[in-house]
């Protein structure tokens, strides 16, 4: 049974940190590619961020270039977003996803090529 599961949100400040989880089971990291997808209420849900399971290649939006970075640990089956300098319109639930290899180069049709969702964790940056 394929299943992901994110953790590590919560309510930081203006500039602080965060690390996400997001662990993996039912399929190994190198099978899909694994999105970091984030959604505010009323609005779409948007591709943040990509990692190649082939490669390890990783792709961003400008929104977080430079602030976000994904990263995975093949051994635990695990991909993080370590999320710094981090904004108050960063606050949205963050969700990953299992995406078609292939579709997580263009973050703004990733979530075409989705086959499998996590949970979400809520990130709220306020003061």
């Amino acid at each position: 049974q394929v299943q992901l599961v994110e953790s590590g949100g919560g309510v930081v400040q203006p500039g602080d940190s965060l690390r996400l989880s997001c662990a993996a089971s039912g399929f190994t990291l190198n099978s899909y590619t694994i999105g970091w997808f984030r959604q505010v209420p009323g609005k779409e849900r948007e591709g943040v961020s990509s990692i190649s399971g082939s490669d390890g290649s990783t792709v961003y939006a400008d929104s977080v270039k430079g602030r976000f970075t994904t990263s995975r640990d093949i051994a635990k089956n695990t991909v993080y977003l370590q999320m710094n300098s981090l904004k108050p319109e960063d606050t949205a639930d963050y969700y990953c996803a299992a995406v078609e290899p292939g579709w997580g180069r263009i973050l703004r049709t990733m979530l075409v090529g989705v086959h499998y969702w996590g949970q979400g964790t809520p990130v709220t940056v306020s003061l």
